[in-house]
């Protein structure tokens, strides 16, 4: 059964908010009545989260060290940090990819969930706690992901060091299998349909995944005082099936 726990009172930052994962997760939080604020890029998808969830949205580039140090040179402190930053780059098979794609897939993910990290500490609640947005392929043998394994276990296994050095803040991360969100968008609709009903029949969940299910684990490990240094899977059993 879900939880309905409230965040009345709480500040949430998502950093990567504007669409699929990230945008559930504000409404998530929004409406567990906590003061939710979403970061992106595309001021058109800002506006809109900022309609639908009374969340402040504010337009900021990850990738730029200085715009996060002006983001965070205001004199707010978060209670939570959610990073759903990513770049849709990384995946190919490694024979014919270029591997310039892998450097891209760091430099959307991996670089600026950290940079963020890093330029947040001094507004964050010791008593809070940061939830990274990662991928089961991390730890999946799914053919042509090898580049979006390195991209997303470099930020899984540096998860429990995370958790011990920055303590007592919290610091765990949500690993999602195939969801349906955005980051597929570059496919075209009918190839990304077949696609999803593929998986979907070889995952143990029988389907792919929503956005707003990946967004109730990043609310569970948010208000779960208990939970530090781990990773999530939120997955459909990916790692039982062979995909």
């Amino acid at each position: 059964m879900e939880s309905h726990m409230s965040f009345e009172g709480q500040r949430i930052l998502v950093m990567g908010g504007s669409s699929g994962i990230g945008a559930a997760t504000a409404r998530r939080f929004a409406h567990r009545h906590a003061t939710v604020t979403v970061t992106g890029r595309d001021p058109e998808r800002l506006h809109a989260i900022e309609s639908s969830t009374g969340a402040r949205a504010v337009a900021v580039d990850a990738t730029d060290k200085a715009a996060l140090a002006g983001f965070f040179g205001e004199d707010t402190t978060y209670d939570h940090l959610v990073l759903a930053l990513s770049e849709a780059a990384g995946a190919g098979p490694i024979s014919t990819m270029d591997l310039d794609e892998i450097a891209a897939g760091f430099a959307g993910k991996f670089w600026p969930q950290l940079r963020t990290l890093q330029a947040a500490l001094p507004r964050l609640a010791a008593s809070g706690s940061v939830t990274f947005i990662t991928a089961v392929s991390a730890r999946i043998a799914m053919p042509g992901t090898a580049g979006l394994a390195a991209i997303n276990g470099a930020l899984e296994s540096m998860i429990p060091p995370l958790a011990a050095e920055l303590a007592p803040l919290r610091i765990n991360a949500v690993s999602p299998g195939v969801i349906d969100t955005p980051w597929w968008s570059s496919m075209p609709e009918d190839a990304r349909a077949e696609m999803f009903q593929r998986y979907g029949r070889a995952l143990p969940a029988g389907r792919v995944g929503t956005a707003d299910e990946v967004a109730q684990a990043v609310e569970f490990l948010a208000g779960n005082g208990y939970m530090t240094g781990s990773v999530i899977e939120c997955a459909g059993g990916a790692q039982l099936a062979s995909l």
